[in-house]
């Protein structure tokens, strides 16, 4: 099964990034979700945007 949606806790475990600094690019519009009763998902394609749009690390 291709997954196309995934829960804030899934997003978590792929990422690294902690439910913190998920809402916090959420609640700030870096991150599109969507509310399915008190489910958060977040579109795996939305996910990927959000991902390749982050600032790129430069070693000093």
């Amino acid at each position: 099964m291709n997954l196309i949606a995934l829960t804030i806790e899934e997003v978590r475990t792929a990422t690294g990034i902690g439910r913190t600094k998920i809402y916090e690019a959420i609640n700030e519009g870096l991150l599109p979700a969507k509310k399915l009763g008190k489910r958060t998902l977040i579109l795996k394609a939305d996910l990927e945007s959000f991902l390749e749009n982050l600032q790129t690390y430069f070693p000093k």
